[in-house]
């Protein structure tokens, strides 16, 4: 049984948050390194058109894609351990009675402990490719120069690795879906 779980089931997803961490200790080393050199103002808003809005440099400001950053991956983290941990249909007692039924059929619980499992890594997975987003926003923020031109590659790169974030968890889904299908036909 692997250490931290209810039955050993969760335990090889927790490789999969690997990644988030790596970067999040790489994005801060990174901050850290570039925060003496920053200008006295910091972006504290992109949008299409470059850097729009300025605050001044506090570590707080200037560390706002890190701090969003350490924040999803806390609440990410915690809905895997969570996904990891649910009790799958294939598990559950039949109910007894309708109601029991009708609030079993309402539930939106993975098909199988594998199904969760894969839920979990989707969900790291999606985290990861979330923090990778954040790179090239890190790089605006941290960039020496107080200039609002930024290159035009900067959000559609981002938004499109969001996207694809997206990609891991929809499969997830899919694969889940399946399953249960295949479950009521069997």
């Amino acid at each position: 049984m692997a250490e931290g779980t209810r039955d050993g089931r969760s335990g090889a997803v927790w490789v999969w948050l690997a990644p988030s961490l790596l970067l999040l200790c790489g994005m801060a080393a990174w901050g850290a390194l570039r925060y003496p050199y920053l200008p006295g103002r910091v972006p504290s808003h992109v949008g299409p058109g470059g850097v729009d809005a300025w605050t001044d440099k506090t570590l707080w400001a200037a560390f706002v894609p890190v701090l969003v950053y350490a924040g999803l991956t806390a609440a990410l983290a915690g809905s895997a351990a969570l996904s990891a941990r649910i009790t799958p249909l294939d598990e559950m007692s039949r109910p007894e009675g309708r109601r029991s039924a009708v609030a079993n059929s309402l539930t939106n619980r993975p098909a199988s402990a594998a199904s969760a499992r894969r839920t979990a890594r989707a969900l790291l997975m999606m985290n990861a490719l979330y923090g990778v987003a954040l790179v090239p926003l890190c790089w605006v923020q941290w960039r020496t120069a107080e200039t609002a031109a930024i290159p035009g590659w900067v959000l559609p790169t981002s938004l499109a690795l969001f996207v694809l974030g997206l990609v891991p968890l929809g499969d997830a889904w899919r694969r889940d879906a399946a399953e249960k299908k295949a479950g009521k036909t069997a």
